[in-house]
């Protein structure tokens, strides 16, 4: 389910991308930006790269989804699904005299998800049936947290921005167990 969020919002970034800059090749890759050796990862290179920095339980109230399927008197007991927040970060990789491609790419990153923060079924039909919505919402990082998640990534500062994409639900389907299912009384019928 993270995969398919992930991925799924590479490719409607990557759609916008390549009409702006008139180009057939994708743009934007989902990847680390460094090998565990430290150097650049070189698909990377030239590119914006998307990759997830951190993992977080959202923590607003849910409605239970507790009952399901009520089987012959029974209704079987499902855990509810667990809601996650994902810490994008979109970094562009560009150095040297591409350095000023590297503000376009990040530049025009934001004025996507500014221009659309909400991505559904009616306005992204490829995405993936497991996902209802996902909502983006840019992160807003001081110098010293910044240093701090730049030291952690081991690598060294580049255009960046860093986005909590909201409402990724992991739900395992699993029963946990059953309960006896207990039916409202039709109106107007007496017992």
């Amino acid at each position: 389910m993270i995969a398919a969020a992930i991925t799924g919002i590479a490719g409607q970034l990557n759609q916008s991308l390549r009409r702006s800059f008139k180009v057939g090749e994708d743009l934007v890759v989902v990847s680390n930006l460094t090998e565990p050796d430290g150097n650049l990862v070189s698909q990377v290179s030239n590119k914006l790269a998307l990759f997830l920095v951190n993992l977080e339980k959202d923590t607003l109230p849910y409605r239970p989804s507790a009952l399901s399927h009520a089987n012959m008197g029974r209704a079987g007991l499902s855990q509810a699904p667990v809601h996650l927040n994902l810490m994008l970060m979109f970094a562009a990789t560009f150095s040297g005299t591409n350095y000023p491609e590297a503000l376009k790419f990040i530049s025009h990153t934001i004025g996507f998800f500014q221009s659309r923060p909400l991505f559904d079924h009616q306005n992204t039909p490829e995405l993936d049936p497991r996902i209802d919505k996902l909502m983006l919402d840019i992160e807003n990082l001081g110098i010293s947290d910044l240093s701090n998640l730049w030291g952690i990534l081991g690598g060294k500062y580049m255009p960046s921005v860093l986005y909590r994409m909201r409402m990724v639900a992991i739900d395992s389907g699993q029963l946990s167990g059953q309960a006896p299912y207990v039916s409202q009384p039709q109106a107007g019928v007496s017992a």
